[in-house]
């Protein structure tokens, strides 16, 4: 597999962009202006114009409301499939259907909490710490495809085995501050007693670490194939190179026994609670 570089998504844009026309052909055809229909919707005029232009994605009540409003007869409600897929860059589209198809899934992160067990106020802290600033609306994009993304752990996908491995250092770094992170680790102590997922903690006073040179994934998929999966900087990388995976899966399972056990590591976050 390919590296994909960080920016644009052409294939997401151009989507936004056709939507901005049939909304912009539909109102025009009313002959009604941006702020009329924005005051009819409940949006402002400035969103209506950034929908209009594909540089926002528009919710399902957008355009469900703006399809009423400008009798479209179904015509832009009938887009919100196609605009939940362009509301998500490729790269997270590509990681959630591998990780829709994983049988097992294995993760180390030693600067953040792992993103599949993020709370919705840690991962806004998370995003809004990145600089230069995202917008509001890439956070909040973002924030939508982290939390949909989530959706693998339970449910239908119940039978998927997590194993996360976590470096001491990220449960213990306030995000967003003092209970932002309470509440983020009440909530690695909540899935950690889920049975098909396993927490781990690498203490910091380990003189063992595997995972110095950073956080990476493991995906074993229903195939038997395992495609390996790292995001840092300016690049998010998906590998099922043999050479590379060879590396990868010894090394996380060095990485697991170096760490404490499941059941002591939710021991441990307990105790890390009573600090916080």
């Amino acid at each position: 597999m390919s590296v994909e570089p960080y920016g644009a998504d052409e294939e997401s844009a151009a989507v936004l962009r056709a939507v901005g026309r049939v909304v912009k052909m539909c109102r025009e055809r009313e002959g009604m202006t941006q702020a009329g229909l924005g005051t009819a919707i409940r949006y402002s005029e400035e969103q209506v114009s950034s929908v209009e232009r594909g540089r926002r994605a528009p919710t399902e009540s957008f355009l469900e409301a703006a399809d009423r409003v400008l009798d479209a007869g179904g015509l832009i409600a009938g887009l919100k499939a196609d605009v939940e897929k362009a509301r998500f860059p490729k790269k997270v589209r590509d990681l959630a259907k591998l990780e829709a198809e994983a049988v097992e899934i294995c993760a180390y992160d030693n600067s953040v909490v792992n993103g599949l067990l993020q709370t919705e106020e840690y991962l806004r802290a998370v995003f809004g710490s990145r600089r230069p600033a995202f917008s509001e609306d890439e956070v909040d994009r973002l924030v939508t495809a982290r939390l949909t993304r989530q959706e693998i752990i339970g449910g239908p996908h119940a039978g998927t085995a997590f194993s996360f491995v976590h470096d001491e250092a990220a449960l213990r770094r306030p995000v967003g501050g003092k209970m932002v992170l309470r509440r983020q680790l009440e909530r690695l102590w909540e899935v950690g007693h889920m049975r098909n997922v396993e927490i781990q903690v690498l203490p910091l006073d380990s003189e063992d670490n595997s995972g110095l040179d950073g956080p990476f994934h493991l995906l074993r998929l229903k195939d038997g194939a395992t495609v390996g999966h790292s995001d840092i900087q300016f690049v998010s990388r998906l590998t099922s190179d043999r050479r590379e995976i060879q590396i990868l899966e010894p090394r996380y399972g060095i990485i697991r026994a170096q760490a404490l056990t499941p059941r002591k590591s939710l021991a441990y976050i307990e105790k890390l609670l009573g600090e916080t």
